[in-house]
């Protein structure tokens, strides 16, 4: 790798972080810097994978405020991730690399159009528990769990856009603020990418040199991302993860 190919991974390190703590989809920036520079590309993936965790160790920290009161919620939810990361990274491994990527759009503009509609529905379902007295689920019931586990998977098996898909299924399913579910959003990014980052090194040929680069430069983006996203208000920061959603279906539909 020469010098300026370092820089431009460090650099794209540095925005993949910022995002990632922000919405998500920072692999968009970094998965094709790698292929640039000349990695194959599962060895990018698992390099990316690896090099991305302190980002959103760091974006996570940054957000330990959102995250009062959240333990119990977050247990039960990273868990669930957990199990889903490592069945994504399994994945990786032994199916074709091309066998998400045809659902993959679909999942993320779906993901948008929740986005878009969660406050209406989330005043929908409100009012429809206020005629029937029931209350919402603390961590939000089978269906949140389900569509963790399946978020997760994908973030093992790939990752682009993984945050997107988290913050509208919490937003959607947990009576909490947008800033709140986007701290769950980087925990829980953070032990996915975690667990699939530990398969990895077992099983995967790694990139050593991409992985510190990324590591560093993340690390730095995670720390910037948890300083914008939360001054971000919740409309402002629904209009950033719909662009930064359209985006990665752009490029995963071109690539």
């Amino acid at each position: 790798m020469s010098p300026a190919e370092a820089l431009a991974v460090l650099a794209a390190g540095v925005g993949a972080g910022t995002i990632n703590t922000i919405v998500g989809s920072g692999t968009l920036l970094t998965f094709p810097v790698l292929l640039a520079v000349g990695l194959p590309p599962v060895t990018a993936n698992v390099s990316n994978a690896l090099g991305l965790v302190p980002g959103s160790i760091t974006g996570a920290i940054g957000y330990r405020r959102e995250l009062t009161g959240q333990r119990d919620r977050l247990i039960r939810l990273g868990g669930v991730g957990l199990l889903g990361g490592a069945t994504g990274a399994v994945l990786l491994v032994t199916l074709p690399s091309q066998a998400f990527h045809a659902i993959v759009p679909v999942l993320i503009a779906a993901a948008l159009v929740l986005v878009v509609l969660q406050p209406r529905l989330s005043r929908a379902v409100q009012a429809r528990r206020e005629r029937l007295g029931t209350a919402a689920p603390t961590h939000g019931g089978p269906l949140l769990i389900g569509g963790i586990f399946l978020a997760s998977v994908y973030g093992g098996y790939f990752g682009a856009a993984q945050g997107v898909l988290y913050l509208s299924l919490m937003g959607l399913l947990l009576d909490e603020t947008l800033q709140r579910v986007n701290g769950l959003k980087n925990v829980l990014a953070a032990m996915v990418n975690g667990i699939a980052a530990v398969f990895f090194i077992v099983v995967a040929h790694m990139d050593w040199a991409a992985v510190a680069l990324i590591a560093v430069g993340a690390t730095i983006g995670g720390l910037i991302g948890a300083r914008v996203g939360r001054r971000l208000p919740p409309a402002a920061l629904r209009a950033l993860i719909v662009v930064v959603g359209i985006a990665a279906i752009v490029q995963l539909i071109v690539r």
